[in-house]
C-alpha cells in the first residue's frame, strides 16, 4: 500500500504516465522513488490512510451482503500496477479478443498481461495477491475472461486486432492458486467463459467447482436447461441491453461509433427470445425485456443477476 501511495504522490507531481516521468522514478525498486517517499512521507501516509478508510467501508458493507468481486484481465499500462509490477508484465503488447460475430473487427482492450514465464519466475506471487485482496471482504468473486488462465489473445503495440495471436498460459498452476485462495477466503468464483472459449476449458472449470457464467444472447438452449452450476444473466456490461438489441437501436450506436455492426448476431438473438418468450415480434421494448426476465427466472443456476 506504501508502494501504490508513492505512485499516487509522484503522479500528482509529475503527471498520469508514469512512463513520462523523470527516468529515476519510472521503477519502484530505484533508490530515487524510496527518497522521493521520504521526502513527501506526509503525502504519502496522507495517501495510505485513504486506502485503510476505503477497505473499512468495503468490509462495512460486505458484513450486510456478501459482495461478488470482480477482477478485470489485464490492468491500465499507465496505472499504479504497471509501475510496481512492471518485471512481470510482457512489454509491446497490450490484450483484446479476435473478430467474432459480435464485433466483426476483433477487440483491442488495451490492458497489459502477465508475461506467463516471469509469472512463474516469480513463483507467481503477484497473481496470488492479486486474487487474495479481491476476495478479502467479498463472498466470490467474478474472473473476467477466465479463458485468460488458459491463453490470451496478444496484440502488438501499433497492430489492428486482426494482427494478434494467442498466448498460452500454466492454466493448471494459475487454477490451484484461484481454487487454494478461494479455500482460504471461503469464497465462491465465477469464471466468465464467454466468447471465443478452446475446447476443454468450461470441462476444466467444471471440474474445480468454478461457476460457468450463461448468458441469454450467447446460449441457444432456453434458461431452463442451463446448468446449476452457472451464473446467469441476460446480457452484460458490454453487451447489447434488451431494449437496445430489440429496438436496433445498438446497431446504430455501434455504427456511429466506428465498429462494423453484427447485424446477422442481433437478427438471430432478436428471433430466438421472441420464440423462446412466444412473444410478437412486432412488440415494444418493454415487452421484450419483461419476457426475457421472465425467462432468466427458470433458470437452476446457482447465482441469478
Amino acid at each position: 500500500v506504501e508502494r501504490f501511495a508513492t505512485f499516487v504522490v509522484i503522479a500528482e507531481q509529475h503527471g498520469a504516465r508514469w512512463r513520462d516521468w523523470p527516468p529515476e522514478l519510472r521503477h519502484p525498486d530505484n533508490h530515487a522513488a524510496a527518497h522521493f517517499a521520504r521526502a513527501h512521507s506526509d503525502r504519502v501516509r496522507f495517501h495510505v490512510w485513504l486506502q485503510l478508510l476505503l477497505d473499512r467501508q468495503l468490509r462495512r458493507a460486505a458484513e450486510a451482503v456478501l459482495l461478488l468481486t470482480d477482477l478485470a484481465v489485464g490492468v491500465d499500462p499507465d496505472g499504479a500496477d504497471a509501475w510496481m509490477l512492471q518485471d512481470y508484465f510482457a512489454p509491446g503488447v497490450t490484450v483484446g479478443a479476435p473478430p467474432d460475430d459480435f464485433n466483426l473487427e476483433g477487440q483491442g482492450w488495451g490492458l497489459l498481461a502477465f508475461d506467463p514465464w516471469r509469472l512463474r519466475a516469480g513463483a507467481y506471487e503477484p497473481f496470488a495477491k492479486m486474487i487474495r485482496a479481491s476476495l478479502r471482504h467479498a463472498g466470490g468473486l467474478r474472473y473476467d475472461h477466465v479463458m485468460g488462465l488458459f491463453r490470451l489473445f496478444w496484440i502488438p503495440d501499433g497492430t489492428a486486432p486482426s494482427g494478434g495471436a494467442y498466448v498460452r498460459y500454466p492454466h493448471r498452476d494459475l487454477l490451484g492458486i484461484l481454487a487454494l485462495e478461494s479455500v482460504r477466503a471461503k469464497g465462491i468464483i465465477v469464471g466468465e467463459d464467454l466468447g471465443t472459449v478452446s475446447p476443454g476449458v468450461r470441462e476444466e472449470l467444471a471440474a474445480r467447482a468454478i461457476l460457468s457464467y450463461r448468458l441469454m444472447w450467447f446460449e441457444a438452449d432456453p434458461p431452463s436447461r442451463w446448468p446449476a452450476a452457472a451464473l446467469a444473466a441476460v446480457t452484460n456490461h458490454d453487451l447489447p441491453t434488451v431494449a437496445g438489441l430489440w429496438s436496433g437501436r445498438d446497431l446504430e450506436d455501434q455504427r456511429r461509433n466506428g465498429v462494423v455492426p453484427g447485424h446477422a448476431f442481433a437478427s438471430d438473438v432478436r428471433a430466438r427470445l421472441a420464440r423462446l418468450a412466444d412473444i410478437d415480434p412486432a412488440a415494444g421494448p418493454q415487452a421484450a425485456v419483461e419476457a426475457a426476465y421472465r425467462l432468466l427466472g427458470d433458470a437452476p443456476s446457482r447465482l441469478i443477476i
